[in-house]
């Protein structure tokens, strides 16, 4: 099946699909496509900043692992890296974050990534990138956690951006290991409710002082609060599924990270068996269009697989080459 190729393939894809109706509502988006199930792919198929910074982690996460066994020493400094190298970058010019950028230029001057990372921040870049994590089999769960925090706090550093990118690295994870859609919002409760007081400062060192809230159990606690909420929305969008509603007014716009991650696996828990769908129905969406549909093509690419995809859209996305490779390193 190809499930890694598939996820990444299915982010760009996303990415490409809802980088035209991003800062759209849904008025403005009808013009393009009065019908959702019928929303083109644009000709040059031309990805954002959330496909840009896949990348840059998919990188990082190769290069660390050939090194030897994820640890935060031998992750952190190639993840930072290339997170510089995307901040310099000519090609850095699709509407890339505010956060985003601010966290890479102090990351830039050597700071520890700690006192770079803007803590009051929990904007969608912190899990737009994150799918890699969850395509590497060897990892284990505690490397997917640890390693799914650490890169959001390298930009985002509240606690709900560390919760909502651990999430959604499972969630992909899971998916590639060919968990039951339907059973994905029961498991990730359990999940969160089990890490909620569990803050790993192995990998996080000692980012929660930097927040000035409570002990780091608290400083986590409230991250996984959040996400459950979230999670809440989730469930109560599922109960009364409406294909023909606008994600965003059932779990949030998605321009922070819990949103982002309960509003996109929303669409793809609407049509868990055609993938195509779950990416047009998050593009089409009056929020932060390009990361819904972004991660909604993860969530569908793991778990259909490469090809979930019409080959004439993964003939022509950017970065086609890169994605192919990574995706066949991990599968």
């Amino acid at each position: 099946m190809r499930r890694a190729t598939g996820a990444l393939l299915g982010l760009a894809i996303g990415d490409a699909l809802g980088k035209p109706t991003e800062f759209l509502n849904l008025d403005e988006i009808r013009l393009l496509a009065p019908d959702w199930r019928r929303l083109p792919l644009p000709e040059g198929a031309e990805v954002t900043d959330d496909t840009q910074m896949t990348l840059a982690l998919a990188r990082a996460l190769r290069d660390a692992l050939a090194e030897g066994p994820l640890v935060p020493a031998r992750f952190e400094p190639p993840l930072r890296a290339e997170f510089v190298d995307w901040w310099r970058s000519p090609d850095n010019d699709r509407a890339p974050g505010m956060t985003c950028l601010r966290s890479c230029s102090r990351l830039a001057t050597g700071l520890p990534w700690q006192d770079a990372s803007d803590t009051g921040s929990k904007g969608c870049g912190a899990n737009m990138r994150v799918a890699p994590l969850g395509l590497v089999r060897e990892l284990t769960d505690r490397q997917v956690a640890g390693a799914a925090q650490l890169q959001s706090g390298l930009t985002h550093g509240h606690p709900t951006a560390l919760a909502a990118s651990e999430l959604t690295a499972f969630t992909v994870r899971w998916l590639a290991q060919g968990a039951d859609p339907a059973g994905l919002p029961a498991r990730l409760r359990a999940h969160a409710n089990e890490q909620r007081t569990r803050y790993d400062g192995s990998w996080l060192g000692d980012l929660a002082s930097r927040d000035h809230f409570g002990s780091p159990e608290e400083f986590i606690a409230r991250g996984w609060d959040e996400s459950l909420r979230a999670l809440d929305r989730l469930d109560a969008a599922l109960a009364a599924a409406d294909l023909e509603a606008d994600p965003c007014e059932r779990t949030g716009a998605g321009w922070v990270a819990e949103e982002a991650f309960a509003s996109a696996l929303l669409c793809f828990l609407l049509l868990p068996d055609d993938p195509v769908a779950a990416v047009r129905r998050a593009a089409v969406s009056s929020g932060d269009s390009d990361s819904l549909a972004c991660l909604a093509g993860a969530f569908a690419g793991a778990r259909h697989g490469a090809d979930a995809w019409p080959r004439e859209w993964t003939e022509r996305i950017e970065y086609r080459e890169e994605l192919l490779a990574l995706g066949a390193l991990w599968d």
